[in-house]
């Protein structure tokens, strides 16, 4: 696999001292909080977040979110009375997640983020994970690449108050705006991440516009799935509509590979989520400062299928 690019971002040293395990005679305890593990891409981050535990040793406790921001509060402040040593938060919302956030900074408990970078807190969260707005910028490219006639488009875009579902809106918006009149957006709509949801949706604006768009962008693989599904139910021929998904999972690539699916934006998950594990336990054996790490997420189609990070997996 292709490796991509990856540069440094939001140095930020705690001051909180490092755990010597050896004296202490415990196992560093690493809480990574997931936002919903209901999507299958979220769970194969947790997966990836409990291997690499085992691989350096650390106890990782995943907490579930699911979809809730006041659970997801809930479970940094139980983690907080739990005495974790580190934690890894996935943010379910950016905003409604920063006072719990706080809290653990004032606690002196080390915390980065992974997928969702968050801004506003007491002091600033490293961040490990991909580029999204760059991410957006190349869907939206994709599509002025392999359409020079234009193209009537559709977004659909994740839970409000979602930092990847606003960085990657912004990619796809500002390269639309800059690009020729001919590529319009006609629909933006909230499909919440939700393959039903974006079954739904899709049908919903398939009749307001009376013929198919051009092409789907999609802020996620579920919700992409779902549009597929709502074109294959209206009788869309196979690969009149591009649509074009954000997460490269298996059941995407699989798709890409018959022609059903155009692309999909490979985003690192298990890099996002291992890079911020080992810093933060380097950290917290060594004291190393945490710093944290931008992906450039690859766009992956049907020309590079096997560079994705999950291909091996395809059955």
């Amino acid at each position: 696999m292709a490796v991509a690019a990856v540069t440094a971002a939001f140095h930020w040293c705690f001051t909180a001292a490092p755990v010597a395990e050896a004296e202490s005679g415990k196992q560093l305890q690493i809480q990574y909080c997931a936002v919903n593990l209901a999507f299958p891409f979220q769970a194969f981050i947790a997966r990836e977040a409990e291997d690499e535990g085992k691989r350096l040793g650390v106890t990782i406790h995943v907490t579930d979110g699911t979809g809730s921001s006041p659970k997801q509060s809930s479970d940094l402040r139980n983690g907080i009375t739990q005495g974790v040593d580190g934690i890894v938060l996935n943010a379910n919302d950016v905003n409604a997640i920063i006072p719990a956030v706080n809290e653990v900074i004032a606690a002196n408990i080390p915390i980065v983020t992974i997928d969702s970078a968050i801004g506003n807190t007491s002091k600033p969260v490293p961040y490990f994970g991909p580029d999204n707005v760059v991410g957006g910028t190349k869907m939206a490219q994709y599509v002025i690449e392999h359409d020079s006639n234009g193209a009537k488009i559709v977004l659909l875009t994740g839970q409000p108050g979602s930092g990847p579902s606003i960085e990657r809106s912004e990619g796809i918006l500002k390269t639309l705006k800059a690009a020729d009149p001919k590529y319009q957006l006609v629909a933006n709509q909230t499909a919440n991440w939700s393959r039903s949801q974006g079954l739904t949706v899709t049908q919903n604006i398939l009749t307001s516009l009376g013929t198919p768009p051009d092409a789907i962008l999609s802020c996620n693989d579920d919700m992409a799935l779902g549009a597929l599904a709502a074109l294959r139910q209206s009788g869309v021929p196979k690969g009149k509509v591009m649509v074009i998904g954000y997460d490269a999972l298996p059941e995407t690539l699989k798709l890409i590979r018959d022609g059903e699916v155009t692309a999909t934006l490979d985003q690192l998950p298990g890099q996002q989520v291992r890079h911020a594990i080992d810093a933060l336990v380097d950290h917290l054996r060594d004291n190393k400062p945490l710093e944290g790490v931008k992906l450039d997420p690859v766009l992956i189609d049907e020309t590079n299928l096997e560079q994705a990070g999950r291909f091996k997996e395809l059955k």
